[in-house]
């Protein structure tokens, strides 16, 4: 698989735990050096300033989407390849996962999160049918893993939904993630828990 663009979902924290910007700035890295081109969330500082820095700093193209409330408020990067301002947030997250090969989730709060789990809800209803790669640095998404593996062990989720997305230790790995994603076929639309 070619992998050319990927949405990245990340945090805008400056008090979280330094090794946390050092994988984002690694995995901005890791993808301009492969030529692919990143969609995130337009932010300056934090693990999101830090993906698009490392990725600027090594020739990539970096596409930031910011809602124009965050824009009015200087918190969008303006040394990006593009900064789209749109209207809210529900606009930013639909412009953020459309005509991407990939979701990448990298450690984050709740905005992170609730990205990545309406990610993994439009890869269940068909909606979106890509790669989702979770950057698991600082073992920092083991709860989230065991509360969807509990989801699929209560039987709100079937044990294929476990092949939606793929948890990597290391940003160096996500590329082979991708590419090594399994094909997913949502199945019958209606039944959400089969």
């Amino acid at each position: 698989m070619n992998v050319r663009k990927v949405c990245v979902y990340c945090a805008s924290s400056r008090q979280c735990n330094p090794a946390y910007h050092d994988a984002a700035r690694e995995l901005g890295k890791e993808l301009a050096l492969a030529g692919v081109t990143i969609v995130y969330g337009g932010g300056l500082v934090g693990s999101m300033g830090a993906l698009a820095n490392g990725a600027l700093a090594h020739g990539g193209e970096v596409i930031g989407i910011l809602p124009q409330f965050m824009y009015d408020l200087e918190w969008g990067h303006n040394g990006l390849s593009e900064l789209v301002v749109v209207n809210d947030l529900h606009e930013r997250k639909r412009r953020m996962i459309s005509e991407v090969d990939a979701v990448i989730a990298l450690p984050g709060g709740c905005g992170t999160l609730e990205e990545l789990f309406e990610a993994i809800t439009w890869k269940r209803l068909g909606l979106y049918s890509g790669a989702i790669v979770l950057v698991n640095t600082l073992d920092f998404f083991a709860p989230c893993i065991e509360l969807l593996n509990r989801s699929i062990e209560e039987r709100f989720m079937d044990p294929r939904h476990a092949q939606m997305w793929t948890v990597v230790d290391h940003p160096r790995e996500v590329l082979d993630a991708i590419r090594g994603a399994p094909r997913w076929n949502p199945g019958n639309r209606a039944f959400a828990a089969l």
